[in-house]
C-alpha cells in the first residue's frame, strides 16, 4: 500500500523533499498547509510524513481512531535522551503510570502548590526596580524552572537538583527537538556534545536526589518527588527509581517551557493592548486587592484566563507525532501500518476557518457566548484523550497567579529600539529575545 494517493505539499525538491522549506521557516510552512488540503504528504528527505491539517483529521487521529496509533519517530528518538515518562510511554505502562500520577494533579493537591507559586511570584515581582531592563524570555524561563523545582523537590534534599535543572534544562530544551529530528548518523556529531552532557548530568543528579528522598521517609512529605515515591497501584506496587526519574524529567520538560513561553507572550501582547491590560487590572483589583494571590482567586479571574487561552492559541504546542499500528482510514485516505503522521496544534489553532483573522490577538474569542458556538474538537491546546497533558491545570494556575501578582505592581513595555519578538520553533512557539522596561504601576 502506497502513500502516493495523498497529495504532496508544494515545494518538494528531489532527494531533499521539503527540508529546505522547513529549514527556512517551519512555522510558516505549518500555517499555510491547510490551504492545500486536510491531509497532505511532506517529504523529510526521502521519508514521507503524512500531515493532518484540519480539525476533523486531527480529531480522527487523537480521539476517534486513537487506538490505531502509537507514538512515532520523534518520541522514539527522544526516549533514550529523556526517558520513558508519560509523554513517551505506551500501552499498559502508560495507563498504569497515568493512574498512579493523576491524583497528584487533582484539585485538592494542586491547591497545596498555589502557595508556593504565589510566594515565588511575589519574590519575582519584588526583585525588579523602576526603569530596569529585563529579558522577559530569560527571566520567565528561569522563574518557571525554579518554581516547578520548588514543587518537585523538598527544599532540604533537592537543592543539587534545582541547581542542575537551572543550568542544564535550558540547554536540553534548546536542542531537544533538533536532536530528535536529526538522522541517526548524526548522533555522534560534536554539535550535540553540550546537549548530551547536560542530559546525562541532569539524569545523574536526579537519580541521586531520588535515592536520598527514598531513604528519608517520603511518605511524610508533599513535594511531587515524594508523592511519586509513595504512589501505589491496586497490587501495592509502586514506581521504580528509573520510572520516577523519567516522570520527573517529563514534568520538567512539560512544565517549564509551556509556562515560561505563555507568560512571556502574555506580557508582550498586553504591552501592545493597554485596554485589555486595564481590564485585567480592574478584575485583579476587584478580586485580589492588595493581598497575595491565592488558589481561591484563580477561578475568579476570567479575563486573565481568556488572555492565557488566546496566548496558547497563538503560540502553543507546535507539533505532535503518531505512527499507525494498523491500516486506518483518515480523511478519506488509507494509511498503511507504520505510517508517520504529524499533527500541528499550532497550525490548527491558526486555521482561518476556525478563527477569523487568526494572527490577531483577541481574548474576546474566549467569551462564553463565542466558546459555546465553537465545537470542542477545535480547541486542543494540551492534546486530547488519554494523551492530554496531565499537568494542564497546574501550568494554568501558575500562569494566572504570576500575571495577577506582577500586573498590579509593574507595567512592562518594550525597550526602546528593540525589535518585536519572533517565534522560535521548539516544543512551543516560544519567543526570541524580548527586552522590556519595568515601570511602576503607581506612575499610571
Amino acid at each position: 500500500m502506497s502513500l502516493t494517493a495523498i497529495p504532496c505539499a508544494r515545494g518538494s525538491i528531489p532527494g531533499l523533499g521539503h527540508l529546505p522549506r522547513l529549514a527556512r521557516d517551519p512555522l510558516a510552512v505549518l500555517r499555510t498547509l491547510h490551504a492545500e488540503g486536510p491531509l497532505l504528504r511532506l517529504n523529510i528527505g526521502t521519508m514521507p510524513i503524512v500531515v493532518a491539517t484540519s480539525a476533523d483529521t486531527v480529531n480522527e487521529i487523537m480521539r476517534e481512531r486513537s487506538k490505531a496509533f502509537k507514538k512515532g519517530r520523534l518520541f522514539e528518538r527522544v526516549r533514550p535522551l529523556v526517558g520513558n515518562g508519560l509523554a513517551n510511554s505506551e500501552g499498559p505502562t502508560h495507563l498504569r503510570n497515568r493512574r498512579l500520577i493523576q491524583p497528584m494533579f487533582y484539585k485538592e493537591r494542586i491547591a497545596d502548590y498555589a502557595q508556593i507559586m504565589s510566594d515565588r511570584a511575589e519574590t519575582l515581582a519584588g526583585s525588579w526596580s523602576a526603569g530596569q531592563q529585563i529579558d522577559v524570555d530569560q527571566v520567565m524561563g528561569l522563574y518557571a524552572i525554579e518554581t516547578l523545582a520548588a514543587t518537585l523537590f523538598s527544599t532540604d534534599i533537592g537543592r543539587p537538583a534545582v541547581e542542575s535543572v537551572r543550568e542544564d534544562l535550558p540547554i536540553i530544551l534548546k536542542y531537544m527537538l533538533r536532536r530528535a529530528l536529526a538522522p541517526k548518523f548524526m548522533d555522534n556529531w560534536p554539535v550535540w556534545r553540550q546537549f548530551d552532557r547536560s542530559a546525562a548530568r541532569m539524569r545523574s543528579v536526579i537519580d541521586d536526589v531520588i535515592a536520598k528522598t527514598r531513604a528519608s521517609e517520603p511518605g511524610s512529605r508533599t513535594d511531587l518527588l515524594s508523592l511519586l515515591l509513595s504512589a501505589r497501584d491496586e497490587t501495592g506496587a509502586g514506581l521504580t527509581d528509573e520510572e520516577v526519574r523519567d516522570e520527573l524529567t517529563t514534568m520538567l520538560f512539560a512544565g517549564t517551557e509551556t509556562t515560561a513561553s505563555t507568560l512571556s507572550w502574555a506580557l508582550h501582547h498586553l504591552s501592545e493592548h493597554p485596554e485589555i491590560e486595564r481590564e485585567l487590572l480592574a478584575e485583579i483589583d476587584n478580586v485580589v486587592g492588595d493581598r497575595p494571590v491565592t488558589f481561591a482567586d484563580v477561578p475568579q479571574l476570567p479575563s486573565t484566563t481568556r488572555v492565557l487561552d488566546e496566548v496558547i492559541r497563538l503560540h502553543g504546542v507546535v507539533t505532535l507525532m503518531r505512527r499507525t499500528t494498523e491500516q486506518v482510514t483518515i480523511g478519506g485516505y488509507e494509511l498503511p501500518p507504520d505510517t508517520e503522521v504529524l499533527l500541528s496544534l499550532y497550525a490548527l489553532h491558526r486555521h482561518p476557518e476556525l478563527y477569523p483573522d487568526p494572527d490577531r490577538f483577541d481574548p474576546g474569542r474566549w467569551l462564553p457566548e463565542h466558546v459555546a458556538q465553537r465545537p470542542r474538537e477545535h480547541v486542543l491546546p494540551f492534546g486530547a484523550g488519554t494523551r492530554k497533558c496531565i499537568g494542564d491545570k497546574f501550568s494554568w494556575m501558575e500562569a494566572t497567579i504570576t500575571l495577577a501578582t506582577i500586573l498590579p505592581r509593574w507595567k512592562l513595555r518594550p525597550a526602546p529600539g528593540s525589535r518585536p519578538p519572533t517565534e522560535s520553533t521548539s516544543s512551543m512557539a516560544h519567543p526570541t529575545r524580548m527586552p522590556m522596561i519595568v515601570h511602576p504601576r503607581s506612575q499610571d
